[in-house]
Parts: structure tokens; C-alpha cells; sequence
């Protein structure tokens, strides 16, 4: 049993995928080809953005994004505890410091309530992380980042085909920026991410910045970085595109299988209001994570644990000052949280031996 099965999406889609790379293979423009332009148009018209710049990982977005808005030495970025490194490893890459505050309980995304009492004068981005793929309330994060004129970027690494109240993940913040690691949602078959955006004056600036700081050749405006996405990468994401309306579908289907057949046993996913929810992984979460593991490990069932420590109990960030205790909810899931298996092409047959053997183990 695959955990995410990419094998069986290649199959499905073989012709598609391997008429889009063999269309690289023949023109040659392995680096800028013409299907960045056409993926970024996509993309963008998928997310409801004017602007999509694609990039070389969502990692790397997240710097773009940080250095397009002029965040260096000084400034503070408000952030979570409980997400991968990327989100915090980011905002130190460009100077400025990381400011956590905890999640909900429930969505495991940022407890808005705390947002403002974080923001002082050196507060220069707020970065709500969209975990698991599903939004945090962007609509109160956004009023009170407007209250206070700064702005948001979506980390939504884990939510692209996710909205909010008709609004989707990547469309819903001054910026956003996705990931297309090949376990995401829509993934490549390597690293890539993108970046979203309304600001046009960004959106140059982020181009530029993708590409040594210049949009011309030998004319470098900005200290950039080669942040460029591969042609044959972007060629990957056009093919799969086609299908992902449905693949959506599917992740929202058999998550609230896998939520309906496990209420009674664990903690399941909680989805907010007006939440879709794509499940990039499908995170439940019981007392005694390392048992449980263990027998879904002998009936030959894989799982993950995202994640088991806390950004701030990372050795990296001892410096910020932060001390065990400080974001209990954050702490509280890093130990409770395991993820099943979840990809649209899951059968029932498959969820039902999940299912069964997991209510074995917690009997």
C-alpha cells in the first residue's frame, strides 16, 4: 500500500505527462521555456490571482515573497510553531526574526485571537500557514493586517485547490505561495513551487528577484537569486492540471469517509466553516501515537508524523528565546498527530483495511 500513490496517478495520465516532457525534450528551452508562461497563466486563473510567478521550490518562494516585500535585519515575521521548517527557515534566510504564536487546537492553523497582541512596531509580514490543507480565518487575519498596514503571505505548501468561503488558497492574501514537491496536492516530479498575487509593482519585483534580480538579460535591478522553475517541471503540472478539479473532488470524498468511519475511534479532522478541505495528509490524532504506528506498521499500512517537534524546540531557533510550554496547543499536537494514507486514487477496499486496522489497534 502507497501512502501517496504517484505511481498509480503516472499511469493514468502517462500519455498526457509524457506528450508534455517529450514536447520539452524537442523545443530544448530547458530553463524559461514557453510552458513556465503558460503553467504561471493557468495556475493563476486557477487561483483566482492575476499574477502567478513559478519558482524553483516553495521553500524559495517563501524568500522571494520576503525580499519582494523589503523584510530584512530588524524585522519581525508572525508565524506558527507547528509546520515544516520552510515557513521559519524563510524568514531567517532574509534577516529578520521569526515571532510565534499558537494554532487551534481543532484546525491546527493560527489562533487569530492571539494574532494582534504579537504585533509591534518591527512586525512586517504576518505568514498564516494553510496546514494540512485547509485555510486558516483569512478573513480576520487579513482585517487586522489591514488595521495595521502590513501584509500577509499565505504559506499554503499543503492547500492548493483549497478555498474559503468561495475563496481559494493561493488568491485570498497580499501574497501566497504554494509548493509542488511531488507528495503535494498538485506536485511535479521534483522540486517547484510558485508565488500569487493582485500587486503588480510585487509581481515585478518577485519575477526579478526569481531570476539574479533582473527580468532582462545582463540588467540586474535587484539582489536576486536563481530561482527559476524547470521547463520540463512546469510541462509535468500542465499535463496533470486537466485532472485536478477531480483530484480535489476525490481528497474531499475520501477524507470524509475516512472522518465519518473513524469518529468513534480518534480525533479526526475538524473543518471550519465554510472550509474546503484538500487533505494533503490526512492527520488524526490518539494518545499513544508510537503503538498505534507500530500495529499499522505490521499490517503493512504506512503512516507519517507531521510534525514531532515544534519549530520552536528545533535547536536552530533556541536563540528566539522560546521556552517548552509556551505554545501548549502546538506542543499538544506535535505529540498526538499521525497521518494515514490519502491520495484521490485510495479504493475503498484499502480505506476499509485502514480502517479496520486501526480499530484493531485501539481496541
Amino acid at each position: 500500500m502507497q501512502f501517496i500513490d504517484l505511481k498509480e496517478q503516472y499511469r493514468r495520465y502517462k500519455s498526457d505527462i509524457d506528450s508534455r516532457i517529450h514536447a520539452v525534450l524537442d523545443h530544448g528551452q530547458f530553463v524559461m521555456g514557453r510552458e513556465i508562461e503558460e503553467v504561471e497563466a493557468a495556475l493563476a486563473a486557477f487561483a483566482g490571482a492575476k499574477h502567478c510567478i513559478s519558482v524553483s521550490s516553495g521553500t524559495h518562494s517563501l524568500e522571494i515573497a520576503l525580499r519582494a516585500l523589503g523584510i530584512g535585519a530588524g524585522d519581525e515575521v508572525i508565524t506558527v510553531p507547528f509546520t515544516w521548517i520552510s515557513t521559519a527557515e524563510a524568514i531567517a534566510l532574509v534577516g529578520a526574526k521569526p515571532v510565534f504564536i499558537d494554532i487551534e487546537a481543532a484546525s491546527y492553523n493560527m489562533d487569530v485571537n492571539l494574532l494582534e497582541a504579537a504585533i509591534t512596531p518591527r512586525t512586517k509580514a504576518i505568514m498564516p500557514v494553510s496546514l494540512f490543507g485547509q485555510m486558516p480565518d483569512m478573513e480576520r487575519i487579513n482585517e487586522i493586517a489591514a488595521r495595521h498596514g502590513i501584509p500577509v503571505v499565505e504559506d499554503a505548501a499543503q492547500s492548493f485547490g483549497a478555498s474559503r468561503n468561495g475563496v481559494r488558497s493561493c488568491g485570498a492574501s497580499r501574497i501566497a505561495s504554494t509548493s509542488f514537491f511531488p507528495a503535494k496536492p498538485l506536485g511535479c516530479y521534483g522540486d517547484g513551487g510558485a508565488l500569487f498575487t493582485n500587486d503588480d509593482a510585487l509581481a515585478t519585483n518577485m519575477r526579478s528577484i526569481r531570476n539574479h534580480g533582473g527580468l532582462r538579460r545582463h540588467e540586474h535591478t535587484l539582489v536576486g537569486t536563481n530561482g527559476r522553475f524547470d521547463t520540463i517541471q512546469a510541462a509535468v503540472l500542465l499535463a496533470k492540471l486537466p485532472h485536478f478539479e477531480w483530484e480535489v473532488t476525490e481528497r474531499s470524498r475520501i477524507g470524509a469517509r475516512y472522518s465519518e468511519l473513524l469518529k468513534d475511534v480518534c480525533v479526526t479532522p475538524a473543518i471550519m466553516p465554510g472550509n474546503l478541505h484538500v487533505y494533503a495528509q490526512y492527520t488524526i490524532r490518539v494518545k499513544d501515537r508510537e503503538a498505534l504506528g507500530a500495529a499499522l506498521r505490521e499490517a503493512d499500512i504506512p503512516t507519517a508524523v507531521y510534525y514531532p517537534k515544534c519549530l520552536h524546540e528545533q535547536p536552530v531557533f533556541e536563540p528566539l528565546g522560546y521556552n517548552y510550554g509556551d505554545f501548549p496547543e502546538a506542543e499538544k499536537a506535535a505529540l498526538e498527530v499521525i497521518s494515514l494514507p490519502m491520495h484521490p486514487f485510495l479504493c475503498a477496499e484499502d480505506q476499509d483495511n485502514i480502517v479496520a486496522a486501526l480499530r484493531k489497534a485501539t481496541v
